[in-house]
C-alpha cells in the first residue's frame, strides 16, 4: 500500500479556515507532495484527504464504492460518540443518502431547479438586484457587504421557493448559522458541548413538524407543500425524511451562494484590475460568476466511505477506509487551474470548478446560484466607481460549509 502521511491540521482544525489565504497556500504546498493524503489528527478517525481536482472527480464517478453513508461530513470523535451511545439527533438528507433512496428523493423537488424554473425566477432576481444597489445607495458608501446585501439576497429567495413567510426569515438564518458556524465563536450558541451539538437541528425540527402539518392539512403551490405531502414508491415520507429535507434546502439554498457573493466582492474589491476588466467587457459576467465560485468553493469538503478495497490516484484505500474530498482544494490544483491563487476573471477554464461537486450528488440549487451571482454582480458591477476594503474580512471558522461573515467596503457609485 501507498501511504503518505502528512502531519496537517490543514482539514481538522476549524481555526484554519480563518485565514483563508493562509489555508489556500499550505494547499499549494500539499499538492506539491501528491493529491492524495493520510491525515492522522487526535480526536478524528484517521482519513484519506483527497485534494488533487481529477481524483475528486474520479471518486465522485463511483458512488456505490464510495458511499455518502455512514458519515457524510467530518465529525469529531467526542460527537461519534454521543452519537453511538443514543444521544445524537439523526439527519437523512440527500447528503446522507445512497442509491436507491438518493435518487428517488433527489427526483421529487428535481422540477423545482431544471432549467425553466430557474429562468422563471429572473425577474425575481432582478428584483433583488435592484433592492441591494438600492441598499449601497442609502448607506453612504460605506456597509458589510456580507451582512448588508449577500446574507440577505439568497435567503429571499430560497426561503420563498420553500413558502416561508417573511415574518420567519430571521429565524431561519439565525439557525442556519448556528449550524454552519457551530465551531465559530462568533456564531455558534453559547458554549458548544458534544452533548448539545444537536440542539439547532431540533429546533429546526420543531418549527418543520408545526409546517409539515400546515401544508397537509391546507396545501399550496410552494416546495414546503411537495415536501409535506410527498410520497417515495407511493408510501408518505417518513418524518425524518421530511424535516431533513426542509433543513438542507432551508440552509444549503442560501448560506452557500451568499457566501460566494460576499467573497466574490471581497476578490473584486482586493483585485481592482479585475473590477476594471469586468466593467470593460460584460460579457465576461458569467466567468466571472464562475472564477468567484472557484475562488470561494464554500461547500468545503464532504466524507466517503469506501465499500471495496480500491484505487485512488496512487494511493491504496481499504474498505472500510474513510475518505475526505475537498473541493477547496481541488479547486486549487496546479495541474488544471494554471497560477490557483491568482483570482483570475478571465481564466479561460473557470467553469471547470467542482465547488458544486461532480456526478450523481451535483448541487441541485448550482443553475439557482450561478442565476443569483450573475444578476447581483450583473447589475452592481457598472455602478461602482471605486471599491475597496473599509477594514479587516473575517471569515468563518467552519470545517464544512463556510465563507465570510465580514466584508466591510467603501466605495462610490456612478
Amino acid at each position: 500500500m501507498t501511504t503518505k502521511t502528512a502531519a496537517t491540521t490543514l482539514f481538522t482544525e476549524a481555526k484554519r479556515f480563518a485565514d483563508l489565504d493562509d489555508w489556500r497556500r499550505e494547499a499549494l504546498e500539499l499538492h506539491a507532495a501528491g493529491p492524495v493524503h493520510r491525515i492522522e489528527q487526535p480526536g478524528f478517525r484517521p482519513f484519506w484527504a483527497v485534494i488533487g481536482h481529477d481524483e475528486v472527480m474520479s471518486a465522485e464517478r463511483r458512488p456505490t464504492e464510495l458511499t455518502n453513508g455512514p458519515l457524510p461530513v467530518l465529525t469529531h470523535n467526542d460527537i461519534l460518540a454521543v452519537g453511538e451511545a443514543g444521544g445524537g439527533v439523526e439527519m437523512r438528507t440527500l447528503i446522507h443518502m445512497d442509491a436507491p433512496d438518493h435518487g428517488a428523493y433527489r427526483k421529487m423537488t428535481n422540477d423545482w431547479f431544471k432549467p425553466a424554473s430557474v429562468r422563471s425566477l429572473a425577474p425575481r432576481l432582478d428584483e433583488l438586484s435592484e433592492r441591494a444597489l438600492d441598499t449601497m445607495r442609502a448607506s453612504g458608501g460605506e456597509l458589510d457587504f456580507y451582512r448588508d446585501v449577500a446574507i440577505q439576497y439568497p435567503l429571499q429567495v430560497i426561503l420563498a421557493i420553500l413558502g416561508l413567510p417573511e415574518d420567519d426569515y430571521g429565524r431561519m438564518l439565525q439557525l442556519t448559522q448556528e449550524l454552519f458556524g457551530a465551531e465559530d465563536p462568533d456564531l455558534r450558541r453559547e458554549e458548544m458541548t458534544p452533548e448539545r451539538a444537536g440542539e439547532v437541528i431540533l429546533d429546526f425540527y420543531q418549527y418543520f413538524t408545526a409546517l409539515t402539518a400546515d401544508r397537509m392539512a391546507t396545501p399550496t403551490d410552494d416546495l414546503a407543500t411537495l415536501i409535506a405531502n410527498g410520497t417515495i414508491d407511493g408510501e408518505p415520507i417518513p418524518d425524518l425524511d421530511k424535516l431533513s429535507y426542509y433543513v438542507i434546502i432551508a440552509t444549503a439554498g442560501h448560506d452557500t451562494t451568499a457566501a460566494a457573493m460576499a467573497g466574490g466582492m471581497r476578490a473584486l474589491a482586493e483585485h481592482p484590475d479585475q473590477l476594471r476588466l469586468l466593467q470593460e467587457d460584460p460579457s465576461l459576467l458569467a466567468n466571472a460568476v464562475d472564477e468567484m465560485i472557484r475562488w470561494t468553493s464554500p461547500v468545503r469538503h464532504f466524507m466517503r466511505t469506501a465499500q471495496n478495497d480500491l484505487r485512488i490516484g496512487d494511493v491504496d484505500v481499504a474498505e472500510g477506509d474513510w475518505v475526505y474530498l475537498s473541493y477547496l482544494a481541488a479547486n486549487l490544483d496546479p495541474e488544471v487551474f494554471t497560477e490557483p491563487l491568482r483570482f483570475d476573471i478571465t481564466r479561460p477554464n473557470a467553469d471547470r470548478h467542482i465547488a458544486f461537486g461532480y456526478g450523481v450528488h451535483f448541487c441541485l440549487g448550482a443553475q439557482l446560484a450561478r442565476m443569483e451571482l450573475r444578476s447581483l454582480f450583473g447589475r452592481l458591477v457598472p455602478e461602482l466607481e471605486s471599491l475597496e476594503l473599509a477594514g479587516e474580512p473575517a471569515t468563518t471558522q467552519a470545517t464544512f460549509v463556510g465563507g465570510h461573515k465580514r466584508v466591510p467596503i467603501r466605495f462610490r457609485l456612478r
